[in-house]
């Protein structure tokens, strides 16, 4: 059964490795690093999701649950490279480190959902932190690494495919991205509605928590700096980390400085609270945590309209997201030129239902035009449903190609 693991990953990352040498690849990298670094290009396209779970193309077989996870990482990039967007492939493979942190939970408390997990289908939190005494169970975070482990994992791949693709071990901090942003956490931890509840009658309280968080995010990225675990391959800005300030994405690259990577961060928990209680209770925690980064890119679906005036405090912001719910012309004119404006449409009336070209023209040509002038790009993400259709993001894809062609 190993030995057929072993062919399965080994073909799939021999085709891999095809799509990454194909030229277009570095095509992509100029076209992404001049829009980054805020020079005019056409407005490029990043299908960030495309309903991978109801594709065929995503049946595993690897009986191995380690091999299995790398099967679908394979066949999933193969399937997003068919799309034919502007997504770079990259000729390497990560494995991620074994991080070491607290057992019930990355902050010493364990996050439980009500209900079963389901694919697709919505859970309620259980949070840990009923009464503001049970903070006091929260567990300071440390950047540490289980070196054996990590070197079974790497070894383990490396066996099965290293001589076709490159294996690079991700090592740098656990506490990033949604682990590192606060409000993802916080609002687990706290519940939402109690979260905001706590900004009224105990401020005081929740700006402890908030600055003991701030600083366990900063301990750990310190800690992986100083001990040279920080890789070029840690880019993160939910799109293609091209930019002619910073060094290229690269596997296997220890002691890379943050002023070297690109950070992303957001706080979607937030979208229903005013700008400045989103700055006092968010955003004044989370600068620390951005600012020693080369670039910053901020936001997911949360709605930014009336926020982008606060975000502008972020020393290094290089791009903002304009989520389904925002209002693209009002934001276009706040960002104009000084940043990537990051246009995310409806997935739902781009690809969710009743696949009807004329209305995805429409849409984005009212967005479209409204952010004519500004560094543009278009990402397709958080898609549930394709309703089965393996051609639809692809035709999508299409589509806004001739939309782009249309007014640029």
């Amino acid at each position: 059964m190993v030995s057929d693991d072993r062919r399965v990953l080994r073909d799939l990352a021999m085709a891999y490795m095809a799509v990454c040498r194909d030229g277009a690849q570095e095509e992509r990298r100029t076209l992404w690093r001049a829009h980054n670094s805020l020079k005019p290009t056409r407005p490029p396209i990043y299908t960030r999701a495309f309903a991978w779970n109801e594709m065929e193309a995503a049946r595993c077989v690897c009986a191995d649950p380690f091999y299995r996870g790398f099967e679908d990482r394979l066949r999933r990039r193969l399937f997003w490279a068919a799309l034919d967007d502007d997504s770079v492939f990259e000729p390497w493979i990560s494995v991620d480190a074994a991080w070491v942190s607290p057992p019930e939970g990355i902050w010493g408390l364990p996050i439980n959902w009500i209900g079963e997990h389901v694919p697709g289908v919505a859970r309620a939190m259980d949070p840990p932190i009923v009464e503001p005494e049970d903070a006091r169970r929260m567990v300071a975070p440390h950047h540490a690494i289980d070196e054996e482990e990590t070197a079974r994992r790497a070894a383990k791949l490396e066996d099965a495919i290293g001589d076709i693709i490159t294996v690079d071990v991700d090592r740098a901090p656990l506490y990033r991205s949604w682990n590192g942003d606060i409000s993802t956490q916080i609002a687990q931890l706290r519940g939402m509605e109690q979260l905001m509840t706590d900004m009224m009658e105990r401020p005081e309280w929740l700006h402890g928590v908030l600055a003991f968080m701030r600083d366990g995010v900063l301990r750990t990225h310190e800690e992986a700096e100083r001990a040279g675990d920080w890789g070029l391959s840690a880019h993160e800005n939910q799109a293609m980390p091209y930019a002619e300030e910073l060094p290229d994405p690269a596997p296997n690259t220890p002691g890379a400085a943050r002023r070297q990577l690109w950070y992303f961060c957001a706080s979607q928990e937030t979208t229903l609270i005013g700008p400045a209680m989103f700055d006092e209770f968010m955003l004044q925690y989370q600068i620390p945590i951005m600012a020693p980064f080369g670039l910053v890119s901020y936001g997911c679906c949360e709605d930014l309209t009336l926020k982008i005036d606060v975000i502008r405090r972020i020393p290094n912001l290089r791009r903002i997201a304009v989520s389904p719910m925002a209002d693209a012309a009002r934001c276009a004119e706040q960002i104009g030129r000084d940043y990537i404006l990051s246009y995310r449409p409806s997935p739902s009336d781009m690809v969710g239902y009743d696949f009807d070209p004329e209305r995805i023209r429409r849409i984005l040509r009212r967005d479209l035009a409204a952010c004519r002038g500004c560094h543009v790009d278009i990402t397709l993400k958080d898609v549930e449903t394709v309703q089965g259709d393996p051609d639809r993001v692809r035709n999508w894809v299409r589509i806004t190609r001739e939309v782009i062609d249309e007014l640029w």
